[in-house]
């Protein structure tokens, strides 16, 4: 008899004949190319990994998970799946209409057939989902400011799966593992759910999750989307891999999840267990803060330590998943091994090292402990992450027109160039309109399209290695987010808010333009028309009103030292 864990499930999948077929029809269909989240959200509705959905939410079905995480029919889905779209895409397209979901590149995946279309309360759901409104959230963040205005709902049947040519063996459907449990005989399998790399606490984590669990273990990272700033998923996997050996063998599994995060904390959990029961789970490791993406605006925590663990339980029979909690790990120096926090008695040496001090001693080039990594982790983790002196970086002003954005730039670009070492390249406002954006104008939308791909080029210089300064006005707090996010994956993005007061700009108003847009002859003009919404926190706030340009530059410099950046030797 096959065991449960082992059954095969449910895919979307049509047949090879029907997907041609299909094909053959859509290019009749409206298409709409997938962003890269609703690209892991369609592989994992069309592989089984979010069974029971048989696509993207309707409305009804939305508005249950968000209000007490259930589907209509009553089963347990604490995440809303939507297809969120632009309202020009939803104006062509009608509840009864099919339309082709293509990759970015426009290779057909799936055919969905559209049975809602709503607006939804984006805050509402904000609120029920992650907790709070709060745009220090990152997937609030991305909802109010990425994701599309329109949701779609309706079935979806998959004609094929998305490419990957990243780590092909180490990517398994569902059944691909469910089929390899039944090889090997494995019915109880606990998983590991990380997106971080792992260290020697994680491995201890794990030895003892699988030792209480007396099962085998699937060591399960997320390489889709998780959260800004973490580490990127070769780096990761390719610590993974180092690792490995140091697990047995005929015990450990290593497979990648091609999932979105979106860091909801306790929700998050659950979500995480009904995945992980798809794909052949029979305990799943929940630990301190799953999930969390750290600070809200009032610099606490989003979630409480232990809320994930806490609601999970509570629904640990409906999820069919057994949890195995663990608490923080900490090593112990009298005893030389990692122990649980809360069963170490007092007076004894912990010793802990924080993924913000990894981080600092990365950038810095410091020792790194063996008892805290193991030296294979550490070594692939300098590769990517070098000290920051061998970095690419960007330099990001934003201002006012007239407030002296340019001039400073132009002066930090020569003080940097005449230090050499790394490349250096000005992306001036300016200049970026006349070669990159000739065609837009000063929407808006318009405006948040030529920020982009300034910070697009600007990632580019970054990742490999140069120095990027960009001196655009910049004026939404949104879209200079969105760039800095681009730019972190790579390498440090210093925002520098050249805080000249709007009389002052007016006063110096060397191109006419403020004249012009007072008289109303330039419409959407910042500052007089359109708002100018300032940095909260930018590493360096400047004004340039009594203070030379030689010297403004020079407080830059001053601050790229710091971060240890360049080197004013």
């Amino acid at each position: 008899m096959t065991h449960p864990n082992q059954t095969p499930i449910p895919e979307l999948y049509v047949s090879e004949e029907a997907a041609a077929a299909l094909k053959d029809e859509a290019g009749r269909m409206p298409s709409w190319d997938l962003t890269p989240r609703q690209i892991c959200d369609l592989e994992l509705l069309m592989n089984g990994g979010f069974t029971p959905l048989r696509g993207f939410l309707t409305e009804a079905d939305y508005d249950g998970v968000v209000k007490d995480m259930r589907l209509s029919s009553g089963a347990l889905w604490p995440m809303p799946i939507n297809l969120d779209v632009s309202e020009k895409f939803a104006e062509g397209v009608a509840p009864g209409t099919d339309i082709a979901l293509r990759d970015q590149e426009g290779v057909i995946l799936a055919i969905m057939s559209v049975t809602d279309k709503w607006v939804p309360n984006k805050a509402l759901e904000a609120e029920h989902v992650y907790g709070a409104d709060d745009l220090a959230h990152p997937a609030v963040n991305y909802l109010h400011n990425v994701a599309g205005p329109v949701y779609l709902g309706g079935p979806v049947k998959g004609l094929q799966t998305p490419t990957h040519y990243d780590f092909r063996g180490r990517r398994n459907t569902p059944n691909e593992l469910r089929a390899q449990f039944k090889k090997l005989g494995w019915r109880r399998v606990v998983v590991f759910q990380t997106r971080n790399p792992l260290h020697r606490a994680h491995q201890e984590l794990t030895f003892r999750a699988a030792r209480e669990a007396q099962a085998n273990l699937m060591i399960h990272p997320v390489v889709g989307m998780t959260k800004p700033g973490d580490v990127d998923h070769f780096t990761r996997v390719r610590c993974y891999e180092a690792v490995l050996d140091k697990y047995p063998s005929a015990t450990t599994t290593l497979s990648l999840l091609n999932l979105a995060m979106r860091m909801a904390g306790p929700r998050e959990a659950v979500w995480h267990g009904l995945i992980r029961k798809n794909h052949g789970a029979t305990h799943f490791i929940v630990g301190r803060d799953h999930a969390g993406p750290g600070k809200n605006s009032a610099g606490e925590d989003f979630y409480g330590p232990y809320d994930a663990q806490d609601l999970y339980r509570q629904h640990q029979d409906e999820i069919g998943v057994e949890m195995v909690d663990f608490k923080h790990m900490v090593y112990v120096q009298e005893r030389a091994q990692y122990e649980p926090a809360d069963e170490i008695e007092p007076g004894v040496t912990v010793l802990n090292i924080s993924g913000t001090e990894l981080r600092r001693r990365l950038r810095e080039g410091l020792e790194i402990p063996e008892w805290f990594s193991f030296p294979e982790v550490v070594q692939q983790l300098r590769r990517t992450s070098p000290p920051r002196a061998h970095q690419g970086f960007t330099v990001f002003f934003t201002g006012l027109s007239g407030s002296g954005k340019s001039t400073i730039a132009n002066a930090l670009m020569v003080k940097l160039m005449e230090m050499g070492g790394r490349p250096v390249t000005l992306l001036d406002g300016d200049v970026v309109r006349k070669h990159l954006s000739s065609e837009l104008g000063f929407s808006k939308e318009h405006r948040d399209i030529n920020i982009k791909r300034i910070g697009y080029v600007a990632s580019e210089i970054t990742k490999n290695g140069g120095i990027a300064i960009c001196a655009p006005i910049a004026p939404y707090t949104a879209t200079r987010r969105a760039v800095r996010e681009m730019i972190e994956q790579y390498g440090a993005f210093v925002e520098v808010h050249v805080a000249t007061s709007l009389e002052e700009c007016e006063r110096r108003d060397r191109k006419g333009l403020y004249k012009l847009a007072r008289e109303g002859k330039i419409k959407e003009f910042t500052g007089i028309s359109d708002p100018y919404e300032e940095p909260r926190q930018p590493e360096l706030r400047v004004d340039t009103q009594d203070i030379e340009v030689d010297n403004c530059a020079h407080q830059v410099l001053l601050k790229l030292e710091g971060m240890g950046l360049i080197g004013l030797n």
